[in-house]
């Protein structure tokens, strides 16, 4: 394998007598974008009309298309790279599924894309079709399709496109707990990143490939460990943890690029709002050194192409009717930020676990557990439209009540708060219970204690005693490990209300709607 050479940011280029056999490449690339056709808030939601005249709007389609011209006018060799999650967050994935994905992906030119876990929640059905519309690869090493007809064949594990005369080596990734976390049918085997990774280093290098870039839908934390433990790698173009790495943002998780060893790790936060652009120099023997950049952020500064503004326009106007519907109002901003959702209590996971409960109490439904993964927004004060709710819960998912015992619970809570430190969609926002946890303890033992509300009390779990529980489909049929809901539930009823719908109706009932925390959800002192 060959040697490398480690590359801090901002190394000096080599010397002029070794200058004629470098090889300098832009890597632009986009990650987690999320149907984000149209502009977003600070919130990550769609922009109204008065921010948009302000020019306090982010992201969109159409300034996209702009900054990746702009970015490939300022370097003579470029590629355009995606980590995934082009898929689910707005109407225009309910009602276009990955159609209109494939149509602007296919304008901006895109060279190659990974398999998010998203691209999987209608099935391979859907991801199948989006791959017979798009002009590049997509790409997954991590897992065996050969079972799945859909894919089989269809898919590749990695890709050699040329490029200013050099090969480039790619390989995609996705994340190992995709069947836990998205759709994929019982057909494709998912396996370890790291091992997925190296096999196909090695099968690169054989060909003589020595410049490899890996993209990869697994997160920052996972793409460390993917650098430091494979060899041959020279980048990862990551996606899936919605890591901000930057070099003047104060709330960056980490520089950009963050070297691991000699692997560069890119990552540009999600939605659109950034692009990231890396520029990579190589030696003759594909050593990188020097890697440097930083993600442009999407705001006001950047102009929208006009044509694609108007084709999202005529594409939106479907959706305009339900979109603008107001269906309530909120007297504060409605927090369902991604860092607090997963981590703690928040404002929204309040609000629809409340909304759930209220809608099932009288059933006999005494619980209701929501993960923190399936809210993807906040709503700002003041009018709340039908769009701003499929917004915040874009899945479709369908209320599911069921009965377990307390026990279950109490195992159902402590999966919910295992992977806390990696941002994981599991985390357990609540309604009729309130549980205190330990954050320093292992994962599987950090559940201190839990009360459920009956009568009006407060009262301590039972192991024994079966309770009435409501929560959506996706979690109860073992979604983001709940895999307990999916054996030992009785009295299952997975087709209930969609859970925007009813959300959307216990915010009208409340008249203008208050947030709030109330400390259901503790951390031990």
């Amino acid at each position: 394998m060959k040697s490398r050479l480690l590359a801090s940011v901002g190394a000096l280029a080599l010397s002029a007598g070794a200058a004629s056999a470098d090889y300098s490449l832009t890597i632009l690339h986009t990650n987690d974008f999320h149907a984000r056709f149209e502009q977003i808030s600070r919130f990550d939601s769609a922009c109204g009309d008065e921010d948009a005249a302000e020019g306090k709007c982010f992201g969109g389609t159409a300034r996209l298309v702009t900054a990746i011209n702009d970015a490939r006018a300022r370097s003579n060799n470029s590629i355009l790279l995606d980590g995934g999650d082009q898929f689910q967050g707005t109407l225009f994935y309910t009602y276009y599924k990955g159609a209109a994905s494939a149509e602007f992906m296919n304008k901006m030119g895109y060279d190659a894309m990974t398999v998010g876990n998203h691209e999987f929640d209608d099935g391979p059905e859907t991801l199948r079709g989006f791959m017979d519309t798009v002009q590049f690869p997509i790409l997954m090493s991590n897992a065996d399709v050969s079972a799945e007809g859909l894919l089989s064949g269809a898919i590749q594990k990695s890709v050699v496109i040329e490029r200013g005369g050099e090969k480039l080596g790619l390989i995609g990734l996705t994340p190992v707990d995709t069947p836990e976390i998205s759709s994929p049918g019982k057909n494709i085997t998912f396996t370890d990143p790291v091992g997925a990774v190296q096999a196909e280093v090695d099968k690169l290098t054989a060909e003589g490939v020595n410049k490899i870039i890996v993209l990869s839908h697994s997160g920052y934390e996972v793409d460390k460990r993917i650098a430091a433990e494979a060899t041959g790698v020279d980048v990862i173009v990551g996606g899936h943890s919605h890591t901000l790495l930057s070099n003047t943002a104060e709330n960056a998780a980490g520089p950009y690029p963050t070297m691991v060893g000699a692997t560069a790790i890119v990552q540009a936060y999600a939605f659109g709002k950034f692009l990231g652009e890396l520029n990579v120099t190589f030696n003759d023997a594909g050593e990188v050194t020097e890697a440097t950049g930083e993600p442009l952020i999407l705001d006001a500064a950047v102009a929208q192409d006009e044509a694609t503004s108007a084709r999202v326009q005529e594409l939106a106007q479907p959706l305009d009717e339900i979109r603008q519907k107001v269906v309530a109002e909120s007297s504060e901003e409605i927090d369902g930020s991604r860092e607090n959702c997963r981590a703690m209590e928040c404002e929204m996971g309040n609000l629809v676990a409340d909304a759930m409960l209220d809608r099932v109490k009288g059933q006999g439904i005494q619980i209701a557990i929501q993960n923190g993964g399936g809210l993807r927004a906040s709503i700002d004060a003041g009018p709340v439209t039908m769009g701003e709710v499929l917004t915040v819960l874009p899945f479709q998912n369908t209320l599911s009540t069921f009965h377990v015992k307390g026990s279950t619970i109490v195992a159902a809570l402590e999966n919910g708060v295992s992977q806390v430190e990696e941002g994981a969609g599991r985390f357990p926002q609540v309604a009729g219970l309130s549980f205190v946890w330990d954050p320093a303890a292992e994962p599987g033992s950090r559940i201190v204690s839990v009360s459920v509300m009956v009568d009006g009390q407060a009262q301590p779990i039972e192991p024994d005693t079966v309770y009435g529980v409501v929560s959506n489909n996706f979690v109860r049929n073992g979604g983001d490990g709940y895999s307990m809901f999916a054996t030992e539930a009785t009295d299952v009823y997975d087709f209930g209300p969609d859970l925007a719908d009813v959300t959307a109706e216990y915010l009208a009932a409340a008249g203008p709607y208050t947030p709030y925390l109330d400390g259901r959800i503790s951390k031990k002192e």
